[in-house]
């Protein structure tokens, strides 16, 4: 059992190597990332991606779920589980007649869940917490009333970034009196991002100007959760409620000028009084057996306060202004196993999902939050014995507002595989 728990977590330490090596690659894109910490990367594995991001009041022993840290105990007293997750996005961006695409592909998360002692267990993983991708240029000519520069052809403009944070987290949960379960949680984000913008001059006699900043993010912070299961007839519901603390952000940042050929300094990020944003999520969910269930969660987290806004690196100054504020979530999902023991059919022994959310950014672009909405479908097939499966989940959504802001249409996609084994059983002789 030692040499199992060893394995895992080096597969854990593993699998954070390529999570933490994203400078210099996209973890995400978007314009939109442009601002703050970035795009906060949905949280969840792909059983929760299949049902629209739902998981607050979930309890399936057969998934680890890691939207509520007090749903661990929901689990066979003596089982490992573990959850292995890849994903990919095909976006396509517009704006008026300008048009664009692009794909991804990255790692999604590593979890790893096991039983302490009784009525007890633990969890630990790694998952992205928000991501930062950009590429944007434009063009135009001056003209003889800018000749106080010295040059009347044509000049460019670009800006570019990438990175992003991730999140290691280890949480444990205690479950009292058969129905009440309680968790807590540490997470700690960490990263780099780095965002750049250039001006060049169709005359190479002419020089451009770069500016730049890399950022070298941490923060630390808690977060809490609890679950009441209820019998309600053939059935049971479950109330789930989870409150994660403000996030002070510590780190440093170097500013770039090609001007001074020098980094114009590091600067400690302490020093600015920046925090990533609380968050507190309620859900509800109602399942009949093994064969269905369905739950709503809301989410809202205030970021008024996070100073990002104030900050260069973080704060944008382009047209358009940005000003952190409070964001929240609406999410619902449906899940249906048409019979899970049938010997004789294997897409009866599937579990099927369908979901849909709405989600409003932690920031306003020009007094306007940045919305997103989006339906998902989801599938997962049994493999070998156990809870073994292969889980696939696809997002179909569209966020942007207006016909001058940039539109993304997307398509998401999501492979997990869900790990099962018995640690902990002794052996049996007849």
């Amino acid at each position: 059992m030692i040499d199992r728990i060893w394995i895992a977590v080096a597969a854990l330490v593993v699998a954070a190597l390529p999570l933490s090596a994203q400078n210099g690659t996209y973890s995400g894109f978007s314009p939109y990332s442009v601002y703050g910490v970035g795009d906060l990367h949905a949280a969840g594995t792909a059983f929760n991606a299949s049902m629209g991001g739902v998981g607050i009041a979930t309890r399936n022993k057969r998934f680890v779920n890691t939207m509520n840290p007090a749903s661990a105990t929901a689990r066979d007293s003596l089982s490992f589980m573990a959850d292995f997750g890849l994903s990919g996005k095909f976006s396509v961006f517009s704006q008026e007649d300008l048009k664009s695409t692009k794909t991804l592909f990255n790692l999604n998360d590593f979890v790893i869940s096991f039983p302490m002692w009784r009525h007890t267990a633990f969890m630990v993983g790694i998952q992205p917490f928000s991501d930062t991708g950009f590429s944007m240029a434009y063009s135009d000519k001056i003209t003889s009333g800018e000749q106080s520069i010295g040059y009347t052809g044509t000049r460019a403009y670009g800006a570019y970034g990438d990175g992003g944070l991730n999140n290691f987290f280890a949480g444990a949960s205690a479950t009292l009196w058969n129905r009440l379960s309680i968790g807590a949680q540490y997470n700690l984000y960490f990263g780099t991002i780095s965002k750049y913008s250039a001006s060049q001059f169709g005359d190479a006699s002419y020089r451009g100007q770069t500016l730049g900043d890399t950022l070298q993010v941490r923060a630390h912070t808690a977060k809490f959760g609890l679950q009441y299961e209820q019998p309600i007839g053939t059935g049971r519901m479950v109330i789930g409620a989870t409150y994660r603390l403000k996030a002070k952000v510590t780190g440093h940042a170097i500013e770039y000028s090609n001007i001074s050929e020098l980094d114009l300094g590091r600067h400690d990020l302490q020093k600015d009084n920046i925090s990533i944003g609380d968050e507190i999520g309620v859900g509800v969910s109602y399942a009949r057996g093994d064969r269905w269930s369905m739950e709503f969660d809301y989410l809202t987290g205030d970021w008024t306060g996070s100073n990002f806004d104030a900050v260069r690196g973080f704060r944008n100054n382009g047209v358009y202004k940005f000003t952190t504020s409070r964001m929240q979530s609406f999410k619902a999902g449906f899940e249906i196993t048409p019979n899970r023991n049938d010997i004789r059919y294997f897409l009866r022994r599937c579990t099927y999902r369908l979901g849909a959310y709405m989600d409003q950014s932690y920031y306003q672009v020009d007094g306007r939050n940045l919305t997103a909405a989006g339906i998902t479908l989801g599938m997962t097939l049994p493999v070998f014995q156990g809870y073994n499966g292969i889980t696939f989940a696809i997002d179909l959504g569209q966020r942007g507002f207006g016909s001058t802001f940039v539109k993304e249409k997307y398509i998401g996609f999501h492979v997990g595989f869900n790990i099962f084994d018995i640690w902990f059983r002794k052996p049996q002789y007849q």
